[in-house]
């Protein structure tokens, strides 16, 4: 029996090329794009953005082209629940928000996951992520089999970041045509193929952020206006006022409307008290700080206590030792992550928090973003950055 697969499918040229080769391996294709929010509605130069009308249309003639069936999904309330509510209070609680973590997680393979095989009969749904998924033996597995996320092949497009809390029965029904694959070559095949989306260009801002800054999105959702409170600079100094929590993310140069020199960074951010404090380049490099609602891709932590070949370590109990991504792009960093110890010096017996400390200080580590684990191009799991 034909695998039927839903293809969610963006109007770009990596979700097109997706569904064209899951078309070639003879899978019974359906090509869905997703309506996410409002921003479709209002005319802009942004209009071709991933969620725009224009990227439906791009979306509905590569299907006609591949002669499979279109639909578009209306996703609109589990974006806003899950993704856009959390990203407005994240920022108004002076924290950094991971919107495209919460959305992979959440919509694309947990909402849309759930809808593609209970009402619309597909067995898995593809996408056009650089990530890989290997299923491996594991007698300690269900059903004996484990399934791997892996680093997509292409370094500069990787997206494995952004898919660290998928849990097993998720992996078990996604497909990433594109993983073994480079940019340039997905769009040589898109050429190849004469897909309308061949030559299209690459949309780099948030979806719902057409204009490229939050604060706007921030004061039409949710209502939020400048309040100003206390700039400190590193020594406490009083240098001014800011316009507003909100409006600042730790590592910010830009925009603090101060000069001193030295170049400052934003290095605190105090909701609670309205306060900013900067601080030196050299202030914002930690070795030390805590991940919450961390979720292990395997379902349990590492048991190992080495890094993928390198040499034994002396660990404590629970500890593991693994590389650790504070930001997409950014260099993985050598660490040893152990569970969180609560005041007596005891585990605090809570197995989503734990404490990383790094070989190497890694720079700015921001509350909120989404710290995640890796052992060579296996990715092993992840949460947010909480301290």
């Amino acid at each position: 029996m034909t695998a039927r697969v839903l293809v969610a499918m963006s109007g770009g040229v990596d979700s097109s090329v997706a569904a064209a080769l899951l078309c070639e391996e003879g899978f019974e294709v359906v090509g869905a794009w997703l309506r996410m929010h409002d921003v479709a509605d209002f005319a802009s130069p942004h209009q071709k953005a991933c969620c725009s009308l224009d990227a439906a249309d791009d979306a509905r003639r590569v299907a006609a082209q591949l002669g499979i069936p279109f639909t578009i999904l209306n996703m609109e309330r589990e974006y806003a629940e899950r993704v856009l509510d959390p990203f407005l209070a994240a920022y108004q609680a002076g924290r950094t928000p991971s919107p495209c973590v919460d959305c992979n997680t959440y919509v694309k393979f947990g909402a849309l996951l759930a809808r593609a095989v209970r009402v619309l009969e597909c067995d898995a749904v593809a996408t056009g992520h650089y990530a890989r998924i290997e299923a491996v033996e594991d007698v300690q597995a269900s059903g004996g089999r484990r399934y791997r996320l892996l680093r997509g092949r292409d370094p500069l497009k990787d997206q494995a970041y952004f898919l660290h809390a998928l849990r097993q029965d998720q992996l078990g029904r996604i497909l990433f045509p594109l993983g073994e694959l480079t940019k340039p070559e997905v769009r040589a095949l898109a050429a190849e193929r004469g897909l309308a989306t061949a030559a299209k260009a690459e949309s780099q801002e948030l979806c719902f952020v057409p204009g490229g800054d939050y604060r706007e999105v921030l004061k039409e959702r949710a209502g939020w206006r400048e309040t100003p409170g206390p700039l400190l600079d590193a020594d406490g100094t009083l240098l001014g006022e800011h316009r507003g929590v909100a409006a600042y993310t730790i590592g910010q140069r830009h925009g603090l409307g101060v000069a001193v020199g030295e170049p400052r960074y934003v290095a605190r951010i105090d909701a609670a008290a309205s306060l900013v404090q900067l601080g030196r380049r050299d202030d914002l490099a930690r070795r030390e700080f805590s991940v919450e609602a961390v979720t292990f891709i395997a379902g349990r932590p590492p048991t190992l206590a080495h890094d993928g070949g390198a040499a034994e370590r002396a660990l404590p109990d629970g500890a593991f030792a693994a590389a650790v991504q504070i930001r997409h792009g950014a260099a993985s960093a050598p660490c040893v992550v152990r569970p969180r110890p609560a005041n007596g010096g005891a585990a605090t017996g809570d197995p989503t928090t734990w404490m990383v400390e790094t070989d190497v200080p890694v720079w700015a580590p921001a509350a909120g973003q989404a710290a995640v684990f890796s052992r060579g191009d296996e990715i092993i799991g992840g949460g947010r950055i909480a301290t």
